[in-house]
This record gives C-alpha cells, structure tokens and sequence, in this order.
C-alpha cells in the first residue's frame, strides 16, 4: 500500500535526478528507496521514472504524476500544518540522548527529515554512556534515549541490531582458521586480549562474565574503537566487537564469528516527562513512517536470523 512517504520520495527523486541523494533527503536507505520506487511503479501499473548509472529521469506520465504528487503533497502540509497548531507541535524542544557510534551510524537521515516535516520541533542531542543515559532519563534530564538491549518492560521503539564478531589480527592462529568455523567464548577468555568500552558498561568483559568466564590476560582497556583496532593491528591481543563498528579498511585484520552469535539490540526509550510531550508523538510518528517505507528493504534482504532484521517496533503506551 502506498502511503505519502513514497510520494514525498517520488518527488525527491525528479528533483535531485539522483534515487541516493532523495532516499538521504527522506530519511531512508538507497535500497529502501529503490525498492518503494518499485513498489509505487508497480501500483500505478505504469513507469514514472528511467534510471541508469547516470541520472535518474521522468517519463512523460511521469511528469503528469509528479505534478499532482506536488500538490497533494502541498495540500497535505497545509492539512498537517492546522492540526500541528492545534496540538501545540508549531514549536518545541526534543532532548534526545545517545551514543556516538548509534547516532553517526542511524539517525542523522531520519533526523533531517524530521527537521524537514517538523521546522518548529528543535532536536538537541546530547552524547552519553549508557549509565549516563539511563541517569537523565531517570531524572528527566532528557525526553529520550537509545538503550542498549532494553527489556521488554520498557516498550522500546528498537532501531537495530547487530552482532558481536571476534576481531584478531592476521597473524593470530585464530586468523588462519576458517570462516565457517565460529569462535566460542571459551577459546577466547584466556588470548592476548584489548578492551574496548566505547564509553558503555556493557561491553565485551560483560559478556564473559555472563557466560562464566575472565578475561585472564587483559592487555589494556581504551575507551574509543579506532584505538583498540590500531592496538589489535599492532598485535597486542584480540577483542569482541559489534558488526555495525568494524572499520570499512581492514588490513591487519582478521574478523571471525562466534560459535553462539551474541546480539546487541539498540531502542529508544522515553522518559516520564517525554512520555507527556506532543512533540515526542510526533517523533515517534515519524518513525513508524519512515519504518514503513524502510522495511520493504529489509523484508527482501533479510538474513537467515530472524533476530537480526532492523526496524522492528514494540508498541509504546497509549501514553507514549
């Protein structure tokens, strides 16, 4: 079913002449886009758009499209912009806390298109550990926050997942060993080993400890990631780090899964205060539609786990 996100994404498309540079202004991936472009043509039973390597153009019904797409589109922010008055969201202030690594790696599209559909609505972000959020939502401080592997109580909008893999260096015996042949946590509590907290409690020591063992030969312990992967080049140890943080250049680098693949799951948790705020409505609603359109990439690339598929929602309380 087609829905104003795919229109706003049409009309981006013929104005960048570019499906990635329209898929960052909406808040969505490059695959996502592709495939609710595709979604939409399909609909429609007709081609409004010709892509190639170079540009992207509008067929001749595409331009008759895309010109009533426009003023629907018009039409609706003046619709939006009446109730938004009415509910107060013409202005105000959403104090959301995070991680460095979450908020480089997931938010920023989806926060420009905030910004996009939500001018009045300012979005300050302040950067945090997880004991550091966990305080300011505790008190107030802020109106939300990413959490790491937040309980179920909780009713967590969840934004992602990934998982830990083992990251040696290439001359390690470890590196010579195959890829299909996972890691357990056992074989790694007594290596060489380079910690790295990413400002969090709940880092890679934790999960030896939940599995009942120690790190017996702790080389040192950094707080940022680039650190310790320059330290794991060098040959100082090995360590266990999330997927979604392994550097795009890996030379020097030999990264291995676990036997028993371990999950982190990020979700963004609303304080009290946030819970009562119209502006935190209109967030979350957003969210919701940018997953909508988001999740018709993941439905088609999905991997074999099921627990790895990003963008799914617990509902929130009717009052969040």
């Amino acid at each position: 079913m087609m829905n104003l996100m795919h229109w706003r994404l049409l009309v981006a498309v013929a104005d960048a002449g570019c499906v990635a540079k329209a898929a960052s202004q909406v808040g969505i991936t490059q695959s996502g886009a592709s495939q609710a472009i595709s979604q939409l043509e399909d609909m429609l039973g007709v081609k409004v758009l010709l892509r190639d390597r170079r540009r992207t153009t509008v067929t001749a019904i595409g331009e008759q499209v895309i010109a009533q797409a426009r003023r629907m589109l018009v039409e609706w922010e003046s619709i939006k912009k009446l109730v938004d008055a009415s509910r107060g969201l013409h202005a105000g202030r959403i104090k959301l806390a995070t991680f460095p690594s979450v908020f480089t790696s997931l938010l920023p599209s989806f926060l420009q298109s905030f910004g996009q559909q939500y001018p009045g609505i300012n979005v300050v972000t302040l950067d945090g550990t997880d004991e550091e959020i966990e305080a300011w939502l505790a008190d107030g401080t802020v109106d939300v926050g990413v959490v790491m592997n937040p309980g179920a109580e909780r009713e967590a909008f969840v934004l992602g997942r990934d998982v830990w893999v083992v990251v040696a260096p290439t001359s390690h015996p470890l590196a010579r060993r195959s890829s299909g042949i996972g890691v357990g946590l056992e074989q790694l509590a007594d290596e060489p080993y380079v910690l790295a907290t990413g400002g969090c409690r709940l880092n890679s020591r934790r999960l030896f400890e939940e599995a009942g063992h120690a790190l017996s030969d702790l080389r040192i312990s950094v707080r940022d990631w680039p650190t310790a992967f320059e330290l794991i080049r060098e040959g100082m140890g090995l360590s266990l780090v999330p997927e979604s943080l392994l550097p795009v250049a890996r030379q020097g680098l030999r990264v291995l899964n676990l036997a028993t693949p371990i999950y982190r799951e990020f979700g963004l948790v609303c304080s009290e205060a946030g819970r009562l705020s119209p502006a935190m409505h209109a967030f979350f609603d957003q969210l919701r539609r940018t997953r909508s359109v988001a999740r018709l990439a993941a439905h088609r690339h999905a991997s074999p786990e099921p627990r790895c598929a990003p963008w799914r929602e617990r509902r929130m309380s009717p009052r969040s």
